[in-house]
């Protein structure tokens, strides 16, 4: 189970919940009065996106803590991983910062992102199912169970699957082969996110 978070008011929730690793995921946008740290006026400062980082390295025991987009602030709070967009830097400049055994994973969509990230340790592909988690952005139509049983049999690296995950389906996505299901929406907007991630955990692990 792969829990995004905004901020560190929901990683000790996700972390007790069962979560296998726990991306924190803070926007230049993002308003981080929740997480106990004020953002500049032109958004999120690195400072700040650091201090959080460190406060969820030191909830992260027994989850592994990937940071989003950011190399820089996963290698200086101490994470297991970094998570790539296709917009951030490329894998290779990435690795020189974060050093050879960080895990690195890569936001794909497609079969030709896919190909592209093949030198990354995971790609997460999606959105699999129509999702409310990211409002305004142009995502594709969602690949369904279909899409993401082609992106497994493609990708010679583990996938992430993403994109309107809930308890509901996440059997259909371990079915379908995805090594592991991340989770925003669901998770974030739940009023008790510590139990719907055990829920999302458990109907994931219990798939035939």
């Amino acid at each position: 189970m792969y829990a995004i978070a905004d901020g560190v008011r929901l990683v000790e929730a996700f972390v007790r919940g069962g979560a296998a690793v726990v991306q924190v995921r803070v926007k230049p946008e993002a308003k981080a009065e929740a997480s106990g740290f004020r953002p500049q006026a032109s958004g999120l400062g690195t400072g700040d996106f650091l201090a959080i980082a460190r406060e969820a390295r030191k909830i992260c025991r027994g989850a592994l803590l990937f940071i989003n987009d950011r190399p820089d602030v996963a290698r200086l709070c101490g994470a297991e991983g970094v998570h790539l967009g296709q917009e951030d830097l490329p894998l290779a400049e990435a690795r020189a910062i974060v050093g050879p055994e960080m895990i690195i994973g890569i936001s794909t969509h497609s079969d030709e992102e896919i190909d592209e990230a093949q030198g990354a340790d995971y790609i997460g592909f999606g959105p699999i199912f129509s999702t409310q988690s990211k409002p305004g952005a142009a995502l594709p139509p969602p690949h369904g169970i279909e899409g993401l049983r082609r992106a497994v049999r493609r990708s010679r690296i583990p996938v992430v699957a993403i994109g309107g995950i809930t308890a509901a389906n996440a059997a259909q996505v371990a079915g379908a082969g995805a090594h592991c299901a991340a989770a925003i929406a669901d998770l974030c907007r739940s009023p008790d996110p510590e139990q719907a991630t055990r829920a999302l955990a458990a109907a994931f692990k219990g798939a035939p």
